[in-house]
Protein backbone atom coordinates (compact mmCIF):
# COMPACT_ATOMS: atom_id res chain seq x y z
CA UNK A 1 0.00 0.00 0.00
CA UNK A 2 1.11 3.41 -0.49
CA UNK A 3 1.96 5.81 2.52
CA UNK A 4 0.51 8.78 3.11
CA UNK A 5 3.37 10.98 2.25
CA UNK A 6 2.99 9.39 -0.99
CA UNK A 7 -0.50 10.06 -1.63
CA UNK A 8 -0.32 13.57 -0.38
CA UNK A 9 2.51 14.21 -2.79
CA UNK A 10 0.51 12.77 -5.41
CA UNK A 11 -1.85 15.17 -5.09
CA UNK A 12 0.19 17.94 -4.30
CA UNK A 13 1.51 16.88 -7.96
CA UNK A 14 -1.81 17.13 -9.77
CA UNK A 15 -3.48 20.13 -7.87
CA UNK A 16 0.20 21.68 -9.29
CA UNK A 17 -0.23 20.56 -12.49
CA UNK A 18 -3.92 22.06 -13.02
CA UNK A 19 -2.85 25.77 -11.69
CA UNK A 20 0.25 25.78 -14.29
CA UNK A 21 -2.75 25.00 -16.97
CA UNK A 22 -5.45 27.62 -15.58
CA UNK A 23 -5.67 30.08 -18.34
CA UNK A 24 -5.24 28.27 -21.13
CA UNK A 25 -8.63 26.77 -21.15
CA UNK A 26 -9.98 30.70 -21.83
CA UNK A 27 -7.86 31.00 -24.95
CA UNK A 28 -8.15 27.99 -26.69
CA UNK A 29 -12.10 28.37 -26.50
CA UNK A 30 -11.69 32.02 -27.70
CA UNK A 31 -9.44 30.12 -30.71
CA UNK A 32 -11.77 27.26 -30.95
CA UNK A 33 -14.87 30.06 -31.57
CA UNK A 34 -13.26 31.61 -34.19
CA UNK A 35 -12.18 29.32 -36.04
CA UNK A 36 -15.50 27.69 -35.80
CA UNK A 37 -17.10 30.87 -37.06
CA UNK A 38 -14.61 31.13 -39.65
CA UNK A 39 -15.45 27.70 -41.07
CA UNK A 40 -19.20 29.00 -40.56
CA UNK A 41 -18.85 32.08 -42.58
CA UNK A 42 -17.22 30.03 -45.39
CA UNK A 43 -19.66 27.57 -45.65
CA UNK A 44 -22.45 30.41 -45.83
CA UNK A 45 -20.61 32.00 -48.29
CA UNK A 46 -20.93 28.58 -50.51
CA UNK A 47 -24.07 27.79 -49.80
CA UNK A 48 -25.55 31.16 -50.49
CA UNK A 49 -23.32 31.28 -54.24
CA UNK A 50 -25.26 30.74 -57.33
CA UNK A 51 -23.94 27.93 -58.12
CA UNK A 52 -24.79 25.78 -55.09
CA UNK A 53 -27.83 27.92 -54.89
CA UNK A 54 -29.05 26.37 -58.01
CA UNK A 55 -28.20 22.89 -58.04
CA UNK A 56 -30.28 22.63 -54.49
CA UNK A 57 -33.23 24.52 -56.08
CA UNK A 58 -33.08 21.77 -59.12
CA UNK A 59 -32.93 18.86 -56.54
CA UNK A 60 -35.64 20.37 -54.26
CA UNK A 61 -37.56 21.02 -57.39
CA UNK A 62 -36.82 17.50 -59.12
CA UNK A 63 -37.72 15.92 -55.54
CA UNK A 64 -41.11 17.77 -55.54
CA UNK A 65 -42.26 16.98 -59.10
CA UNK A 66 -41.28 13.65 -59.02
CA UNK A 67 -44.36 11.13 -59.71
CA UNK A 68 -45.46 9.38 -57.34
Amino acid sequence: MRGTREVARGWAWRRAALRRDAGMSTAEYAIGTLAAVGLATILLEIVTGGGVRGALQELIEGALSAPM
